[in-house]
């Protein structure tokens, strides 16, 4: 069996229009086809916000371990070193060597230094009469953020993106060779960009997380210089990525899904954390995750074998219906709105889930409190990029401030 799952075989989507705006087939799975056996790519795919939920919850049913993968999800290093690769109880010893940070106790700490990067970004820009959302405030917001509080200088942020965007690209059959090596000479150079900074953390250790991570022990064990870089790439590279795309489709929510909300939010600050939890559930910066079936099982109603690979459709349970009221509505004021699945369900429920939450929330009510009114562009741009496939680019706008 292959050992590459290429969702766009599966979906049949060639249009980033169709790849940004994948609801109605959503729509029409979760009516005609809730749980499905695609034949080519011998994966089976679930779209209800009960069988996600199961899926991403039951490790001992849906296992993390898996031989195949998809093109779109990187491994960062080693498979069986990687956080998104292991099942407890080896995935919590690893996990928590990194957790406290992503605490939201911990967290409160950063909250002031999150306020003074969102604020120097708006700066740069404040002299201008029209302002490029994604490039100009949702790409360096999360990735100066995240650098910082690795303890890796901020100010490489644009080479920190180039990287980044090269992890993410694995892209489809037809191009997966070449985004391979683009991906394994990005990883090189990070790698090389990262060991000598863990060797100064070593002998002087600061107030970050490469630092922690220095002094941490498994089992009575230190991790190696190896380890710590894995855990630093992957933390740099999900740490900005997610965040990046929700700040940009939260600006597409409140400016062209639900045109009312920009001026209603600006005038209310403190509905911006509601706010960004809506987003999260009706534009999930992440659509699907996959999962190994650990063992023979027909709890959705067919045979599924052990070894068997499935593809829990997290956009997909984030409108369904039974479980959120008008869900292909955007609502403010929508409830169970954190009920969505974007961060995933337990064990592996996103680690940096607290951090994106207050980034976002922040970068909103600082730009908000600048300008007054956004006019729309005549158009804006979808990614290019492989492996970013179905997110904004770009997304310009005049502001008034």
């Amino acid at each position: 069996m292959e050992k590459i799952v290429y969702p766009d075989e599966i979906t049949g989507f060639s249009t980033e229009e169709h790849r940004f705006e994948p609801y109605s087939w959503y729509r029409e799975m979760r009516t005609s086809h809730p749980v499905y056996f695609d034949p080519k790519q011998k994966v089976w795919n679930v779209f209800l916000y009960r069988d996600v939920e199961r899926v991403l919850s039951d490790y001992q049913l849906f296992s993390s371990k898996n031989d195949r993968k998809l093109s779109s999800f990187p491994v960062i290093g080693k498979k069986e070193r990687s956080l998104t690769s292991m099942d407890p109880p080896l995935h919590s010893k690893r996990r928590g060597l990194v957790a406290k940070a992503f605490t939201p106790k911990s967290l409160k700490t950063w909250e002031p230094r999150i306020v003074t990067v969102a604020q120097y970004w708006l700066d740069q820009i404040r002299e201008q009469d029209t302002i490029d959302l994604v490039y100009d405030l949702a790409i360096p917001l999360p990735v100066t953020v995240i650098a910082e509080l690795l303890g890796v200088p901020a100010s490489d942020w644009k080479q920190f993106k180039l990287w980044s965007d090269a992890i993410i690209s694995p892209g489809s059959r037809d191009t997966y060779a070449e985004s391979v090596k683009e991906r394994s000479r990005a990883l090189k150079e990070m790698a090389d960009y990262l060991l000598p900074i863990i060797g100064q953390k070593r002998s002087r250790p600061t107030d970050d997380i490469i630092s922690d991570l220095t002094i941490a022990e498994v089992e009575g064990e230190r991790l190696s210089d190896e380890e710590i870089i894995h855990f630093g790439i992957g933390l740099l590279f999900a740490g900005n990525e997610t965040t990046t795309r929700l700040i940009s489709n939260a600006f597409y929510c409140f400016l062209i899904d639900q045109p009312a909300a920009y001026p209603l939010l600006r005038k209310e600050l403190s509905l911006i954390p509601k706010a960004v939890e809506e987003v999260l559930r009706y534009r999930s910066p992440a659509q699907f995750m996959m999962r190994r079936v650990a063992q023979d099982t027909n709890v959705f109603g067919v045979e599924m074998k052990e070894g068997e690979s499935i593809i829990a459709w997290i956009g997909s349970a984030n409108r369904d219906g039974e479980h959120f009221v008008q869900a292909e509505q955007f609502d403010l004021n929508r409830p169970n709105n954190q009920q969505h699945l974007s961060f995933g369900k337990g064990t592996h429920f996103c680690l940096g889930a607290p951090l994106a939450r207050m980034e976002a929330s922040i970068g909103l009510a600082e730009f908000m409190k600048r300008y007054s009114r956004l006019i729309l562009p005549e158009q804006w741009s979808l990614s290019e990029n492989l492996g970013q496939r179905g997110f904004l680019a770009r997304f310009p706008v005049r502001v008034e401030r």
